[in-house]
């Protein structure tokens, strides 16, 4: 594994190299040297957080065997792979699947903490004997559950009748933990219903801070059987929020924190194809990636969002199609399960997704929204975004280009949709005209712009 650059907030310049697990491999990692920097009567700081509590951040992020807490041998560090920017790629979970095997071609008892049981698509039949990892592998999907809202349920596909289920599994991606000090809640732009109205962390913004983040990954993920001391989630909060993509990022949060006006512009100085990206950038995006960290909805667009990236996606019916999304492969699109959902007046009604959304949080389906929170999910963060391959909640898109394809056709379908005489503000700058949309000609202006972020 390579070595991977932490960026630390700060004023600190001075590097140590040292030595950490991740899994079963030593990974080299950059670790800040904490003695330097230190203002007089201040005491260490880094990026407005303790440096001492970011370097202990630091080593429990990479520390599978959590002393006293009884987990299954995964550090975040496992999920959230620093030589891949903190995020989880298919490629890379193949990568150390063929590893492990080779290893076991000479040592049976060779262990990489990725692959345990819990995330194998045969859990739920043989429990600890689970070995079929081709979500993980293929898609690079972990498994979440959820206890369904008392209004939903499961359809037995042997059946077609509602099961006996009381829960649900979705596959989601491993999203990068990077530049996390510049997302989150906020404080614009709510959502009419909890959890976090005002947006939070994962990708329904089921949890409002880094620190529930961390507990919810310790326990669902590491399977620990102890709770975690309070100040070891502080510490892993630190080290995150002390994570960028790049120098500007960091600077950026830096005047963020502090209050400082006007902000630091976060792009290099950008070529003229991308200046014009930019421009088509701030046209058809900023409205939903708003903000400094990029994941802020601005009004009266709405917080949360379905952009039909779940799995099986809409269909035109009509001839010639006025819109066409890529089909799920199929290895994504056997996550799909049908629901049904009893509405406030007592009738059922039906849905088939991979991800119900924030719907599975709250049970509220079947208004326009933002009365329905089926297939909503929370804004991510574009800072970074031409090195986090793949892309949505459930890494369907491989490639930018799929993303702004897609975004083509969901512009397309919200106009098709649109009541007659409205014009939802997702697609309009005027509230008049439906003017937002990127065309096929700024296709390769709009890419050359988000590589730049």
């Amino acid at each position: 594994m390579k070595t991977s650059s932490v960026l630390i907030a700060g004023s600190l310049a001075v590097f140590s190299m040292v030595l950490l697990r991740a899994g079963t491999a030593e990974v080299p990692l950059l670790a800040q040297d904490f003695h330097t920097g230190v203002n007089a009567g201040r005491g260490h700081e880094c990026g407005g957080e303790s440096c001492d509590a970011v370097e202990r951040g630091l080593r429990a992020f990479f520390d599978g065997r959590l002393d006293g807490l009884g987990g299954n041998g995964r550090a975040c560090a496992d999920c959230h792979m620093a030589n891949d920017h903190f995020q989880l790629s298919p490629a890379d979970v193949e990568a150390r699947f063929q590893r492990l095997q080779s290893r076991r071609l000479h040592h049976p008892d060779a262990d990489d903490p990725l692959f345990r049981p819990l995330d194998a698509d045969d859990f739920r039949v043989n429990g600890e004997n689970a070995t079929d990892f081709s979500n993980l592998r293929q898609n690079g999907l972990v498994r979440i559950t959820f206890a369904l809202p008392p209004n939903i349920k499961v359809i037995d596909p042997s059946t077609n009748a509602p099961s006996a289920d009381t829960f649900v599994d979705v596959w989601r991606s491993v999203p990068s933990v990077d530049n996390v000090a510049l997302t989150g809640p906020d404080d614009v732009n709510p959502w009419p219903r909890g959890p976090n109205e005002f947006g939070g962390y994962q990708l329904d913004a089921r949890v409002g801070t880094l620190q529930e983040q961390a507990l919810g990954a310790l326990t669902r993920h590491a399977e620990i059987q102890v709770a975690p001391p309070q100040g070891l989630l502080d510490d892993l909060s630190a080290f995150q929020r002390v994570l960028f993509s790049s120098h500007r990022v960091r600077r950026l949060a830096d005047a963020v924190r502090t209050g400082a006006s006007p902000l630091p512009d976060a792009d290099r100085p950008l070529t003229e194809i991308e200046q014009q990206g930019k421009v088509v950038f701030d046209r058809a995006c900023t409205q939903c990636h708003g903000g400094p960290g990029g994941s802020t909805p601005q009004a009266p667009v709405i917080r949360f969002h379905d952009i039909f990236a779940q799995c099986p996606r809409p269909v035109d019916t009509a001839t010639p199609a006025r819109f066409a999304f890529a089909a799920c492969a199929p290895q994504l699109a056997r996550n799909a399960r049908t629901y049904e959902i009893t509405m406030a007046n007592g009738t059922k009604i039906r849905r088939t997704s991979d991800d119900p959304g924030r719907a599975l949080l709250t049970g509220v389906v079947g208004g326009p929204a933002p009365l329905d929170d089926w297939e909503k999910l929370d804004t991510p963060g574009l800072h970074g975004i031409s090195r986090t391959a793949p892309y949505f909640h459930n890494n369907s898109a491989a490639t930018l280009e799929e993303v702004v394809d897609h975004y083509i056709e969901f512009f397309k379908r919200v106009q098709i949709n649109a009541a007659p005489g409205v014009v939802p503000p997702v697609a309009t700058t005027d509230g008049v005209h439906f003017d937002r949309h990127p065309t096929p000609e700024e296709r390769a202006a709009l890419l050359a712009y988000l590589r730049t972020l």
